[in-house]
């Protein structure tokens, strides 16, 4: 109680000394809308239609100034007309929004409690601003808290009202100076949710205190691991590792639920109509907003960068930018404008508390990359969690018209992923939410490039989430989709494999849940790579071995598989399975076949690298290859060398009924398959020797052996097939030739 009376007398201090400027503003706010009444009398005669607006709009606001001088005097009780001028007061908040004055009026009136639980509940749900909320009256609103005149269910309200407008109040340095008294609400169970979610917003790391861990954690004992106090416990503990020894939760979906429910769809419907509002909104609409029915909160915004200290103090009293930072401190952003000014001034650049607002500026994703602080990141996750989750369920929406502004949405978040090299778990959180009643149709290329940037993760964990989803897509879809799936988690297995290669020696990856132990994160790599190839394997037998297809299967392995132990310096090597091996090494395109050679080889490189390295130690690690990998490697070359060297393939495990070989008329095929008969290289055959007798009308080509046999090798490496030479060179001993 006496924190109570400390942060009372505090504040009324605090709003007395602005007291005499703040009247003046109110004061000139009243005698305007005075001179507008009369303006508006004077032209009440004229028939001109603009001006008939005008007028409509000066009674309007003469019937909320009349209003609000009502509520302000407190009830009367042989009064009428408080429904009335409610009622009016909701009408110009829900059209137009209420001036910074007429908000500072109805904050008194609901926390003073002059009037019922009822008329405040519609006061707290009509405060909707039009432009700013002052500090002063968010103070002045926390010191009629201290007097305790107002019910529960308004303190709750209260604090919902403050945690939606947050964005819209001009200064935060004086609201935290009320950190404590914030932290003492905890105590309260209704209001602890809110609070959380306050503090969670203002926390900086001057806040983090010994004595208020140990009270987080009391109230954690006391309520269970409840999601608004393991955020606050989270941030606690970015900021300060050492105070928090009690394990938490690495991700979370959503931890606070949205406060703007209440005021969401007013403040969607006054942005378009108000200009001064802080931020430039970036309509995201693909449906119409229903204030009761909710599908889609269509409009989600991607803030500009503001620093509310530096617009008001440069701009209203016209400070330099030198005689700014002499009084403040920080620099500005408004004044970052090139790399050079970032570096200068990093010490002390403040990020702006709308975090969604350094997704457009590549300095400021420059800083979150430099300086590496986790509370951040937390933030900027805190923030796409709301607006993708909350707010953005765009896959319930069954109308598509407004998809290109969420498309850009979507691009500018995968730029700044790009751009700092690492995936953000909320938009994680987002996919696996919309995943399953997703079509595949719309922004297909940014979901799928979403899903390429999911952080290292368990697969055991995600494959129920995300993978079971993806897989039933992949088999329902054209060709063209299935291509883009398999290039997507190309993608996705690159940024894993370099996160692993560059932190698994550490063992620690910010907010990451990877495994502790190596064996564990290269599971799930391996689990990944089988899922493709299960995938693959499918597609094929659905797909019919077309080229394209096959093409899009042979890169996954090509650019990233194969090389795994070589290139990322990671102890893993998987083959590509049977289903994938066998239709490629009997295509009929010999750029296919090519490239299996390519891939065959680089295995080679890798599996042999591997085995020195053992040898090299002598002791059997943790991660010595099996021997299954060896044989099952083996098993593959020795059928590529059958079927294109020595014509023997197949010598074991293939059984060929003797009518499809005669109707086929290839009875000897174990003997019909090499360089030269294969079907991928009939082409190049005949056109070898067609170049040596081109008057020849028949060719034959079992003429092709001895010396004859080179040139016709190197007759198809001077036609660009590079994985076949390498091929050859690295696991064919050319002592005899065919």
């Amino acid at each position: 109680m006496s924190s109570q009376k400390k942060v009372n007398s505090w504040a009324r201090k605090r709003t007395s000394q602005d007291s005499s400027s703040y009247q003046t503003r109110l004061s000139a706010w009243r005698v305007k809308e005075d001179l507008n009444d009369s303006k508006s009398i004077s032209k009440c005669g004229q028939n001109n239609t603009v001006e008939d607006y005008e007028g409509a709009d000066d009674q309007a606001e003469n019937a909320l100034q009349i209003a609000l001088r009502y509520f302000e005097k407190g009830p009367i009780k042989t009064s009428q007309n408080k429904e009335k001028h409610l009622k009016t007061v909701e009408n110009v908040a829900w059209k137009n929004g209420l001036a910074p004055e007429g908000i500072d009026i109805l904050l008194s009136v609901a926390l003073s409690g002059k009037f019922g639980i009822a008329v405040n509940t519609r006061i707290f749900k009509c405060m909707i601003p039009a432009t700013l909320i002052s500090e002063d009256s968010v103070v002045k609103a926390v010191s009629w808290l201290c007097a305790g005149k107002c019910s529960g269910s308004t303190k709750v309200l209260f604090y919902r009202w403050l945690v939606a407008m947050f964005d819209f109040i001009d200064h935060k340095e004086q609201i935290n100076l009320l950190y404590g008294f914030f932290f003492a609400s905890l105590q309260d169970d209704a209001l602890c949710p809110y609070v959380c979610h306050l503090l969670y917003l203002l926390t900086k790391k001057e806040n983090v205190k010994p004595f208020r861990v140990r009270k987080l954690l009391d109230l954690q004992a006391k309520m269970g691991m409840q999601p608004h106090l393991q955020a606050l416990l989270s941030l606690y503990k970015f900021f300060v590792p050492t105070l928090i020894s009690v394990s938490l939760p690495m991700r979370k979906k959503i931890y606070f639920k949205n406060s703007e429910n209440l005021w969401k769809t007013a403040l969607l419907a006054l942005k378009p109509r108000n200009p001064g509002f802080p931020s430039e909104p970036l309509k995201l609409m693909l449906t119409n907003v229903y204030p009761i029915k909710r599908k889609w909160n269509s409009h989600s915004i991607i803030p500009v960068l503001n620093s509310c200290n530096y617009s008001k103090e440069s701009r209203k009293k016209r400070m330099n930018l030198s005689d700014y930072l002499s009084s403040n401190g920080s620099f500005p952003l408004e004044q970052l404008k090139s790399f050079p000014q970032l570096l200068q001034n990093i010490h002390c650049l403040e990020l702006p508390s709308q975090m969604g607002a350094v997704l457009n500026s590549s300095l400021l994703l420059h800083y979150i990359n430099c300086v590496r602080d986790e509370s951040v990141l937390l933030r900027l996750y805190h923030w796409l969690s709301q607006t993708l989750q909350e707010e953005c369920n765009w896959y319930k929406v069954n109308n598509y018209d407004h998809g290109k502004e969420f498309a850009n949405f979507l691009d500018t978040i995968l730029r700044a992923e790009c751009f700092l090299q690492e995936g953000f778990y909320s938009c994680e959180a987002f996919l696996y939410k919309s995943l399953p009643l997703w079509d595949g149709l719309c922004c297909r290329s940014q979901f799928l490039q979403l899903v390429s940037w999911i952080p290292f993760s368990s697969f055991s964990e995600m494959k129920p989430l995300l993978f079971d989803h993806l897989s039933r897509l992949f088999f329902t879809s054209s060709i063209f989709f299935k291509c883009s799936i398999l290039q997507c988690l190309k993608e996705l297995l690159q940024n894993w494999l370099l996160w692993l290669s560059m932190d698994i020696h550490v063992k620690s990856v910010r907010n990451s849940p990877l495994e502790t132990t190596l064996g564990g994160s290269m599971n799930s790599v391996s689990e990944l790579i089988h899922y493709v190839g299960w995938l693959s394997t499918t597609a094929v037998r659905l797909e019919s071995n077309r080229t394209f297809l096959l093409h899009f299967i042979l890169d996954f392995y090509e650019k990233v598989v194969c090389d795994i132990y070589i290139n990322y310096n990671l102890p893993l090597v998987v083959l590509f399975p049977p289903g994938v091996f066998y239709p490629v090494l009997l295509s009929l395109d010999s750029s296919i076949l090519n490239q299996l050679c390519y891939i065959m080889d680089r295995y080679h490189k890798n599996l042999t690298a591997a085995k020195k390295n053992e040898f090299v130690h002598k002791t059997k690690s943790e991660f010595s290859f099996s021997s299954k990998t060896y044989q099952e490697f083996n098993q593959y070359l020795t059928a590529m060398v059958g079927c294109l060297w020595t014509s023997r393939p197949f010598q074991k495990g293939l059984y060929i009924d003797p009518e499809v070989l005669g109707n086929a008329s290839v009875a000897e095929y174990k003997k019909s398959l090499n360089l030269v008969h294969h079907p991928a290289f009939l082409s190049y055959t005949v056109s070898f020797l067609l170049q040596e007798c081109p008057e020849e009308r028949k060719v034959n080509m079992s003429s092709i052996r001895g010396k004859k046999w080179n040139w016709y090798l190197d007759y198809l490496y001077s036609e660009g097939l590079h994985g076949l030479k390498h091929f050859i060179r690295s696991s064919i001993h050319r002592s005899s030739v065919p």
